[in-house]
Order: structure tokens, then C-alpha cells, then sequence
């Protein structure tokens, strides 16, 4: 069960919403884990027993943790740890592990071991990421744990942003769901209900429609694909990706506010960044906090053990020790993303470009001023698409040279006025960003919007939901994006 399914959408939520908003607060999170736990075992009925096992296992080693010192405590953090990674290893990247080593056999002459591919369970990486949270805050002493397993198993089941994220820390989501009658009323219900509808249009209206013809450019055999078809592919999956995956992040925001829970922004106009690190902080951003706190600064702190000297090689200390622990951050980040090649060499390219930027590109970057800024940051974050989107290296290198090759073909691709019409869309709501008075009116759209726009807003809203639906059933529904990491 998805989102954007007429399932969901005319059924499912329907149901639970009436019957969340008319129970006596008490039931209400019991309602939700058990909803929750339903609509995840709708789409993965087998592995939702494995999450509910490492569910319990955690809590009660996370238990344990608080009241330990000394070894004991030590032991039991890398015992949940072990757990957890055990099992993002196994469903996740098992199979890239098992047909790396068919390769190296084949090197020598043997025949491929037989081998039944396991099935990715949706959502894993994100609960493993948010499990993996909480046992180290925990461990850090940055959050006491929960004290009852049902609160624990509703910040991991919570269904608005299981499979998807944001990757919420338990310090964000506690309080909230101990008590929320602070924020169960009218105006959160509806601000959370266009802020539903907007990611939904976002992920139907414009990120479906630019998809199928992205799909069909990069279906093209390579004689058909000019430079010019490879360049407006590209562009266009830059776009896709990002209005599928901030659409998915709107879409679990709204749902937690009308329950009246308050879930971490993930996106902030990413493609107004004026470099690659800029970006990080306004693409995935729970993401991008996550593997700050717990694998960039913990590798940085080691590498500066390791290095008492002021510079080596003529570079600074400081700049050493980032280079190294954005370079292991990166390629952890890509292989995050995915059980292949392309998405290593994705995360090392991403590194390789925060890297050179705190040698020396930031301050270039910023005496060209922010317009061309923004433009070569597009233009790098859209060569990277390119990789991330690859099915191989081999690929990934052809498409790259022959954006650059400036080479001519027929078109066989059909870039029909709808097509273009949401190209224009999604630039415009892309670059808004940069108008500082176009960020404050998205700002209170969102958080602080008045009686009267809420009312306005829901109206349209309801408009976009109409629209939205017919086009799902006219067309059916595509997975999101994300969906497969």
C-alpha cells in the first residue's frame, strides 16, 4: 500500500482518520500502531515479522543499556547494533555481496554458485537508520528511551514515515507521542491536509508525468540518443527525483500533523544551493544530519587522535581529517542509497566535490555571485543524477560523454506539450527558492498561515485532490522513487 493509490487515498486513510479523530485519546496510539503495523504488513507481509522481532529485541537491549555501566553497557549497544546491521546486510546487500563474488569466480574460470535472490523489503534502510538512532542516543545519553514497548514500536511502525522517512530522532518525537492534546486541533488537521495534497501533486501532477518521458529517453539504444535528448533527459530526472521524494516527505509531514504529530522537514529548495555542501543541508536533510552525527564527527574525532602534527603534506590538519571522513561519509552515503557500483561512485562524486570546495572551490564559488553559483551547482548536481540513475557503470560513462559530446540523432522521443508545460512547473517551484520573499511565504504556507489561508488552501487543495485522483486512475500509480532504498 502506497500514498498515491486509490487504496490508500479512498479507503484506508479515510477509515482510519474517522475513526482516530472519534476515539478517546487514550486508544488513539494503539489505534495508530496497529494501523501502522497493518499498512506496513499490506506491502511486506513476511518481513514486517523480522522488523517486529528486531522491534522487541531493541527495545528490551536498549532497556538493559540504561540501567548498565562500564563493558556491560558497551556490549549491549553493539549487540542491538549488530542486529540491525545484520539485517539491512542480509535483505539489502546480500545480493550485491553474493554476485560480486560470481564475478571474481568467473575471473578464474568457475562456473556461478547457485544463488535464489532475496527480496528488498520496502522501507529497511529507513528503520534501520531510525532504530540505529535511538540505540545510540540512547547510548550517548541524549535520550532516556522509552519506557513502554508500544511507544517504542509506534516511532518505529509509525506508518506516515516508514517507508520513507524523514528519519526521525526519538528526541524529536517522545513528548509527542506521549501526549499530543497541544496539537490535536482544526487548524493542524487542516494545514496537514493541503500539506498532504501538495505532495501528492507533486509526486502525480509532476513528478509521473515527467517520469514517463524520462523513462523513454533513457530507454533509447545508444544510436538514438543525442546530446541534446541525453541533456533534457537528465534535467528532467533532476526535477522527477526531486518532486517524488520532497512529494513522499510532504505527504508523511501532512499525515503526522493531522494526528498531530510534528515530523522534521526533509527539503528546503534544494537546487537554489550555491555549492554541494550547501545542498546537503537542504536535500534529505534528516539524511544529511544523520550521517553527520553519527559517522561523519565520530570519524572526524578519530582521524584527530590520529593526527597530532599541525599540517601533513602541506595541508592543514583540519582539512586532512575532513578529507578523510567526508570521503568514507560519501561512499558509506551512496551505498546507503543502493546495493550497486553506480550509487559508490555517486556517493564518492558527491565527496570528491564537498571535498575540493573546502579546499579551495567555496570561495570561487562565491566571488562569481549566487546566479551562476546556483547554475554550476545545478549542473554538477544534474551530472550526478545522471550516475545515481544509471543501471551500470559502463552506463553511467556513456551518458555522461555523451552529454558532453555534442552529438546529433533523430529524435524518437515525443516531447509532447504536457511534458513541457510541467518542465516549466517544476523549474519555477524548483528556483523559487531564490526570491528570499518566495521562502517566507512558503514558511507560512506551511507553519503559520492564518484562519483564512487555511480555509483557502484547503479548498484548493481538495481541487488538486480531485485532479490528482482522476490522473491515478487514469494512469495507475508508480512507486516512489525512493521506494527502492
Amino acid at each position: 500500500m502506497i500514498f498515491n493509490s486509490s487504496l490508500f487515498l479512498l479507503y484506508f486513510l479515510p477509515f482510519f482518520l474517522i475513526i482516530y479523530y472519534i476515539i478517546d485519546r487514550r486508544y488513539k496510539n494503539w489505534f495508530l500502531l496497529l494501523a501502522s503495523v497493518f499498512f506496513y504488513a499490506w506491502g511486506a507481509p513476511k518481513f514486517v515479522f523480522f522488523v517486529m522481532g528486531s522491534v522487541l529485541a531493541d527495545f528490551y537491549i536498549v532497556r538493559q543499556m540504561v540501567v548498565k555501566e562500564g563493558k556491560a553497557r558497551r556490549w549491549l549497544l553493539w549487540l542491538s547494533i549488530l542486529i540491525n546491521l545484520s539485517l539491512l546486510l542480509y535483505f539489502k546487500y546480500m545480493n550485491f555481496f553474493v554476485d560480486q563474488f560470481q564475478v571474481m569466480l568467473g575471473w578464474f574460470g568457475s562456473k556461478p554458485a547457485g544463488w535464489i535472490k532475496i527480496v528488498l523489503p520496502i522501507g529497511i534502510s529507513f528503520i534501520t537508520f531510525q532504530k540505529l538512532a535511538y540505540t545510540l542516543d540512547v547510548y550517548k545519553k541524549q535520550h532516556p528511551g522509552f519506557e513502554k514497548l508500544q511507544d517504542f514500536a509506534l516511532y518505529i511502525f509509525m506508518f506516515p514515515q516508514i517507508l520513507s522517512g524523514p528519519i526521525v530522532r526519538p528526541g524529536q518525537i517522545s513528548d509527542q507521542i506521549i501526549d499530543r492534546s497541544s496539537t490535536e486541533n482544526l487548524d493542524n488537521r487542516l494545514s496537514g491536509f493541503y500539506r498532504f495534497i501538495i505532495g501528492l501533486s507533486k509526486k502525480v501532477l509532476i513528478a509521473d508525468v515527467l517520469g514517463l518521458t524520462v523513462n523513454e529517453i533513457f530507454s533509447l539504444t545508444p544510436s538514438e540518443m543525442s546530446s541534446g535528448i541525453v541533456w533534457i533527459g537528465a534535467i528532467a530526472y533532476s526535477f522527477q527525483i526531486y518532486f517524488d521524494f520532497s512529494g513522499y516527505s510532504d505527504m508523511a509531514i501532512g499525515l503526522g500533523r493531522m494526528m498531530g504529530f510534528t515530523l522534521p522537514e526533509n527539503f528546503n529548495f534544494p537546487y537554489v544551493s550555491k555549492s554541494i555542501t550547501e545542498f546537503w543541508r537542504r536535500w534529505h536533510i534528516t539524511l544529511s544530519f544523520w550521517f553527520r552525527d553519527y559517522i561523519f564527527l565520530p570519524l572526524a574525532y578519530a582521524t584527530s587522535r590520529k593526527l597530532p602534527r599541525e599540517r601533513y603534506l602541506g595541508l592543514r590538519a583540519d582539512k586532512i581529517i575532513y578529507l578523510i571522513a567526508t570521503s568514507i561519509t560519501f561512499l558509506l552515503c551512496g551505498f546507503w542509497h543502493g546495493a550497486a557500483w553506480t550509487f559508490i561512485i555517486w556517493g564518492g562524486y558527491m565527496g570528491f566535490f564537498l571535498i575540493i570546495e573546502r579546499l579551495f572551490l567555496l570561495k570561487y564559488l562565491k566571488k562569481v555571485g549566487k546566479v551562476p553559483a546556483i547554475i554550476f551547482t545545478f549542473l554538477l548536481l544534474t551530472i550526478g543524477w545522471v550516475i545515481f540513475r544509471a543501471q551500470s557503470l559502463d552506463e553511467a560513462w556513456f551518458l555522461i560523454r555523451r552529454l558532453f559530446a555534442f552529438q546529433p540523432a533523430e529524435n524518437m522521443v515525443w516531447l509532447n506539450p504536457k511534458f513541457w508545460t510541467m518542465m516549466v512547473i517544476a523549474s519555477l517551484f524548483s528556483f523559487l527558492g531564490v526570491f528570499k520573499k518566495a521562502e517566507n511565504w512558503i514558511e507560512k504556507l506551511y507553519f503559520n498561515p492564518g484562519n483564512k489561508l487555511i480555509i483557502i488552501f484547503s479548498i484548493l487543495a481538495i481541487l488538486l485532490f480531485v485532479l490528482s485522483e482522476a490522473t491515478i486512475t487514469a494512469s495507475g500509480f508508480s512507486p516512489f522513487i525512493y521506494f527502492r532504498f
